[in-house]
């Protein structure tokens, strides 16, 4: 069984990929759903109003923590090799740091810097948003389900 230090980390783990994957599956289930329902001008200004609030403290603590958390998992894994959860702690890692933070970089934030740069009361700027919200919001579930399923794996290698 896991215990020690290594049982504080992935209980943190666990935690941080869980409340990322809920701030995701609010967006998909009702943020995203409501924003669209909006004219597009309103909905393109509240989406870069969101997009820059953000990357303020209390979403980065949980967001970036839990990306940290699961970096330093997989190496300390990799380096003590524990008994215990190897497996799980590698895939709950790698989900996380690839289909959650890689997701973000990768496909939701330059989808959020070329909406920032859109005329929201043209029609290519309407156009975008539409695009927009099912891309992202496409992309969004990807981020919360590896998310949800990081959470489930650390959660599995306490077990």
């Amino acid at each position: 069984m896991i215990d020690g230090p290594y049982f504080v980390l992935t209980v943190l783990g666990v935690l941080a990929c869980g409340l990322t994957a809920g701030a995701f599956a609010a967006f998909s289930a009702f943020v995203m759903r409501g924003l669209a329902a909006l004219p597009p001008a309103q909905g393109i200004a509240a989406m870069n109003s969101i997009n820059v609030t953000a990357v303020g403290p209390a979403f980065m603590a949980v967001f970036l923590g839990a990306t940290g958390l699961c970096a330093v998992l997989a190496v300390v894994t990799f380096v003590l090799w524990p008994e215990d959860g190897t497996v799980e702690l590698l895939l709950g890692s790698a989900l996380h740091l690839v289909g959650s933070f890689g997701v973000t970089v990768a496909a939701n934030i330059p989808r959020n810097d070329a909406l920032a740069e859109v005329d929201p009361q043209s029609a290519e700027g309407a156009a975008y948003w539409r695009r927009y919200v099912r891309e992202w919001t496409a992309w969004n579930h990807v981020r919360g389900a590896a998310s949800l399923a990081a959470a489930a794996c650390f959660l599995l290698a306490l077990t």
